[in-house]
């Protein structure tokens, strides 16, 4: 498993020298808002959303004291708007009354916050502060990880990130998962994967069972 854990990376290593997250921001709330907006939606509409969100309310003080009625209005389009204008704006006003102003950076204070669960925490402590271990369990990471064997396949999200702990570096983690992204969305995509074309098909369950 080590040997195929490393070789793995490696080759996504390769692939994504810059394994960036694809959401936009400059202000540590503002990844935090995005990851809530991402909620079953796509980052490029999360990017097409939010800079009208962030130019109506700049700071984090005026988020925190934004009407949700007029935060609803700006995130229509990204889907269950009316609970994630409330978390947006309740997060805000948590980060300033109980955590400097700042998005915190342990996932038990992460977790406090309205709207952030542990993908978004593991998201947010990887990005943000660069925390060996993090491990954020998307679509992608569980869907590609089951394929490659790295987990037993499971669909839930805190046992894939429990399985992928065990295996993965904890230093390789975060961009491990940002990799994974990317190369679900190019290559092993859901609906049609590249499988004639991917680098990690030796390693595939999808594809060994088709031969």
């Amino acid at each position: 498993m080590e040997e195929k854990v490393n070789s793995i990376i490696e080759i996504l290593k390769h692939r994504y020298p810059d394994p960036t997250c694809a959401l936009h921001y400059k202000k540590d709330y503002e990844l935090m808002i995005s990851v809530r907006l991402a909620a079953q939606c796509t980052d490029a509409r999360v990017n097409m959303i939010t800079p009208a969100l962030f130019a109506a309310y700049p700071t984090l003080e005026a988020m925190a004291n934004a009407d949700v009625a007029h935060v609803e209005a700006l995130v229509h389009s990204c889907g269950f708007y009316k609970h994630k204008a409330r978390d947006i704006v309740l997060a805000c006003q948590m980060l300033i009354s109980e955590y400097g102003g700042k998005v915190p950076d342990t996932m038990e204070q992460l977790l406090r916050i309205p709207g952030v669960g542990r993908k978004t925490a593991n998201l947010l402590l990887g990005d943000l502060y660069g925390i060996p271990g993090s491990t954020v369990c998307d679509t992608h990471c569980i869907r590609i990880t089951g394929r490659l064997g790295l987990t037993d396949g499971t669909k839930d999200p805190e046992k894939c990130e429990q399985q992928l702990r065990k295996v993965l570096p904890p230093e390789e983690s975060s961009d491990f998962c940002h990799r994974i992204v990317w190369f679900g969305r190019e290559v092993c995509t859901a609906r049609s994967p590249k499988c004639g074309e991917c680098p990690l098909s030796i390693w595939c369950k999808e594809v060994g069972s088709q031969n």
